[in-house]
């Protein structure tokens, strides 16, 4: 796994939006050595600060890091060796963290996948990762078993969901829900992971290995620009460099500060923002294994976070809580990420949350899983409605003519270029790829193209617009999608709105309006027309949908976004 060394920036790029921040805070550099040391070189400020609850076990920092150093003599114990791959194949539980740090600190690689993903995409995984061990939630046993043998894992360490509960969720666990999954017989290749750690005490070899901020740390799955899943290979520095950013952007963090961690960790924007940042930060992480829409205002009235960072569909179903009494006066900041979330959405979030005693607003964020997931936030004196806020401090921006390096006039719309210490190393063993989304422009940086189209004002505050490739040219003329979801949503009985390019006989292509109507509302022609009517006088005629198509739901991918390759797939099928 080699990669050339061509990061750091060469060419100080334009950078309209410096004066949002302190001179030396654009200068940050990326920080040296690995994940396990950045994120350890803070514990000894706040060592009995709890770093993470997991269903009423809490767990200080101080003991945090002794259960990584365990797992490390464990690791080594098992074989695992400077430069080796292992699959952590986990939801958000202690023991998914912990072998996170663990591994980092042995200088091994943590391969991080869905424990959704079927079973044919796990056996991809391990193949195209190379990878040598397994740390699997036990619910996944069916899926690896009849494939683990045709990939180079020797070994797989099982866990359970209820391995680091408090005794009584735990006891509850196991009546309702463990009882019930079906468990491999345990030899050879298979071991609990109580007894993996008891086995790694026994071990008296070398545990940390020397690792710098250019090594390969990490590996993440997505789709990346073109819509087919690729490993994305992350350095120690990209992981390290987001934890100093999100440390001087969001300044009214406080140690012991409570951060719902409810984004994935096989998800850069749940490992990078909701994990590794806070975690060096001294914050309380509350670890969800699983969300549970119905319930979200009761886990909020009950942790009181300072923090929530989730994604669209999650403050959707914080719009859906009848709960009256649920007072948000904890919140200091509440980030949206991973999805786009509309104008319209993020009034209402704001809505509510001044209702419930919350005077902060909805900071929508973006970023790429090929940059760690967080570039940039709509953070305080730059929450601008409708923008993606200005770049982290190290991060730059610039908007290009699609398809071309040239860089477009200010205020116009292209695709969003980024620069900077998070943007990925490349896609493993996929050169072509990588030459074509990390390219040398004529300032001598390497530019990572997103395949995302948007426009940066005079200010440097951006404003995202669509996924290029979800852009409809119509008759010649530039449709974008979000544009139109955001006029619909205006309107007082649409709760949700997802539009999609469909062929056309002679425009080539037209738009195509999704529509969840709000549960007041039903599906009749007075209100299609009523619609109609809103967007005729809020839409240029050349961006009016072809076609309104009325859903009780819209289908999401497995991190919660809503899943447009889903969507037109059914179009061209109908």
């Amino acid at each position: 796994m080699s990669f050339l060394n061509i990061f750091g920036i060469k060419t100080k790029p334009k950078a309209p939006w410096s004066k949002f921040y302190k001179n030396d805070e654009m200068k940050m550099k990326v920080p040296e050595g690995s994940i396990y040391e950045f994120m350890t070189s803070t514990v000894s400020c706040h060592s009995n600060t709890v770093a993470y609850n997991y269903f009423g076990h809490m767990v200080t920092y101080k003991d945090f890091v002794k259960q990584i150093d365990a797992a490390a003599k464990s690791f080594r114990c098992q074989g695992i060796r400077k430069g080796d791959v292992v699959t952590i194949c986990m939801p958000n539980t202690p023991e998914g963290i912990i072998s996170f740090y663990a591994l980092n600190k042995i200088g091994a690689i943590a391969n991080m996948i869905h424990p959704l993903s079927s079973e044919q995409e796990i056996k991809n995984y391990l193949i195209s990762t190379h990878s040598v061990m397994l740390v699997m939630i036990d619910l996944c046993y069916e899926k690896v078993a009849d494939v683990i043998k045709e990939t180079d894992v020797y070994k797989t360490i099982v866990v359970s969901a209820g391995n680091s509960m408090s005794i009584f969720m735990k006891l509850g666990y196991i009546v309702t829900k463990s009882r019930k999954i079906k468990k491999p017989r345990f030899k050879g290749e298979y071991i609990y992971w109580n007894d993996f750690l008891r086995k790694g005490s026994m071990y008296h070899g070398k545990i940390q290995f020397e690792t710098d901020k250019d090594s390969p740390a990490v590996i993440l799955h997505s789709g990346g620009t073109t819509g087919i899943p690729k490993g994305i290979v992350l350095s120690n520095g990209n992981f390290n460099s987001l934890a100093m950013q999100i440390k001087l952007v969001l300044k009214r963090i406080e140690e012991g500060d409570v951060v719902l961690a409810i984004m994935p960790i096989f998800h850069g924007f749940g490992l990078g923002v909701s994990i590794h940042g806070p975690l060096y930060l001294g914050m309380t992480l509350n670890l969800l294994p699983q969300f549970d829409a119905k319930k979200f205002d009761k886990l909020l009235e009950k942790n009181k976070p300072q923090v929530i960072a989730g994604v669209p569909t999650l403050y959707e179903a914080l719009l859906n809580s009848n709960n009256d009494k649920l007072d948000l006066s904890c919140l200091k900041y509440v980030v949206c990420g991973g999805d786009s979330l509309t104008v319209q959405l993020a009034k209402k979030v704001n809505d509510f949350l001044k209702v419930h005693n919350c005077n902060e607003k909805i900071m929508q964020g973006y970023g790429m899983t090929e940059s760690v997931g967080a570039t940039a936030l709509a953070c305080d004196d730059y929450n601008i409605e409708g923008s993606i806020g200005i770049p982290f401090p190290g991060d730059y921006f610039k908007i290009v003519i699609p398809h071309t390096q040239e860089e477009a006039p200010v205020g116009e719309i292209g695709e969003i270029c980024v620069c900077g210490p998070t943007v990925m190393m490349g896609y493993l063993d996929n050169e072509k790829e990588t030459n074509e989304v990390l390219q040398v422009h004529s300032d001598g940086n390497v530019w990572l193209h997103t395949g995302d189209l948007g426009y940066m004002d005079k200010n440097g505050v951006i404003f995202y617009q669509s996924r290029l490739k979800r852009m409809i040219v119509s008759s010649g003329y530039n449709v974008y999608p979000q544009q139109i979801e955001n006029v619909i949503e205006e309107h007082e009985a649409v709760l949700k709105c997802t539009v999609i390019g469909i062929p056309h006989s002679y425009k080539i292509q037209v738009a195509k309006a999704i529509i969840v109507l709000k549960n007041d509302y039903t599906d009749s022609l007075s209100i299609k027309k009523s619609i109609k009517e809103h967007c005729e006088k809020n839409l240029s005629k050349f961006s009016l949908p072809y076609e309104y198509e009325f859903r009780k739901s819209l289908p999401k991918t497995l991190i919660g976004k809503v899943d447009f390759r889903k969507l037109s797939e059914e179009s061209e099928e109908e």
